[in-house]
């Protein structure tokens, strides 16, 4: 029954799960707040080396931001606000300097810059990878770069990968986990994994706003529009799980959004219904990471039970979900009896080092 399923439905039964993720973080995040005092002397426990924010993005200056054109109306004002504090390089460092963070792990998202059709030119993501070697370069040990590639984009786009990882010292991928009718198991994106796999570098497989659905849901607000994103994310993981890709790239490694969560549960709760022989959940704690992105306790102590605490990284999708220090956020949702202190500190910049790859 499952090949007959369209993806349409596929999708949406992704995305009940991801949507119940999300509504359940925004609804209790107010709570989490009401007990902010309590826990406020907690979370200061971690210093800020301790705290590596896996994802963080950010445009210079000479990039356009035009995803202020393309946002729905209620939207505008906020990507006008947000296309100032992407480009602000003070911005980036402040958290740091601040000491409520060690390090930043940073991207460029094409898809901010890209144009009405959502193409970014190839000349232009090779400008991107240039530009953020040289922050890596300007703040060593304090930023980190994630190589932005059109991973649709074939061939060329692994000889970029390849180019951005050999020689321009970059520590991982960045991808679009959707474009058009095409998931990141696509043919056209197979070359880029592959040199990912072949590296040894992780991929982030970042969220899109996919459509019709995004533009079905923006009346529901942020929660609406997370759903649509969570979804798309949520498909990306179980057409790379279920696609074999993992098993025919054995030493590939993603990472997803805490919206990919729905997703997560689906594949583990199904796991005995997989097309792989060992099941889905097998594949996904040895291949699969997910960041902490909504923040909620319930929510990272689930993705810790079905992945394992060695594959959860802090990540706070600064400045877009939220412009505040992830010192405190992420204190506030890890300082209680569900989390051992190997589980915090782990999540915290453990796993993250390991993943990159950086001596510790």
């Amino acid at each position: 029954m499952g090949d007959k399923i369209e993806r349409r439905d596929f999708l949406r039964g992704v995305g009940i799960l991801a949507s119940a993720a999300a509504t359940t973080a925004l609804i209790e995040r107010p709570a989490l707040a009401q007990n902010a005092s309590q826990t406020r002397a907690k979370s200061m426990t971690f210093q800020a080396n301790e705290i590596i924010d896996f994802h963080s993005h950010h445009i210079p200056a000479r990039f356009e931001v035009t995803a202020a054109r393309t946002a729905p109306a209620t939207q505008r004002a906020r990507w006008e606000a947000l296309a100032r504090t992407l480009s602000d390089e003070d911005l980036l460092l402040k958290d740091i300097r601040n000491g409520e963070l060690g390090a930043r792990v940073v991207s460029i998202p094409a898809q901010l810059i890209a144009d009405a059709d959502g193409r970014v030119p190839h000349d232009t993501i090779m400008a991107m990878n240039d530009d953020l070697a040289a922050l890596v370069a300007r703040y060593p040990g304090r930023i980190h770069g994630q190589a932005s590639v059109d991973a649709y984009d074939g061939d060329r786009a692994a000889r970029e990968a390849e180019r951005a990882i050999r020689e321009l010292g970059l520590r991982s991928l960045f991808v679009e986990c959707a474009r058009g009718d095409l998931l990141i198991n696509a043919p056209q994106a197979r070359p880029t994994l592959e040199v990912a796999a072949k590296l040894g570098v992780p991929v982030f497989v970042h969220p899109v706003a996919p459509q019709p659905l995004t533009k079905q849901m923006v009346p529901y607000g942020l929660i609406g529009t997370l759903f649509a994103r969570g979804t798309v994310n949520s498909a990306a993981l179980i057409a790379l799980v279920e696609g074999e890709v993992f098993s025919q790239l054995p030493g590939l490694r993603v990472v997803v959004t805490a919206h990919a969560v729905g997703g997560l549960a689906m594949a583990a709760g199904l796991s005995s219904q997989s097309r792989l022989p060992f099941g889905a959940i097998d594949v996904m704690r040895e291949h699969v990471f997910i960041d902490t992105t909504l923040f909620h306790p319930a929510l990272i102590r689930a993705s810790i039970d079905l992945l394992g605490a060695d594959h959860v990284v802090a990540g706070s999708d600064w400045p877009i979900a939220s412009d505040r220090p992830i010192r405190g956020m992420l204190g506030e949702a890890i300082h209680d009896k569900r989390f051992s202190d190997d589980e915090r500190s782990a999540i915290a910049s453990g796993n993250c080092l390991q993943l990159l790859g950086i001596p510790t």
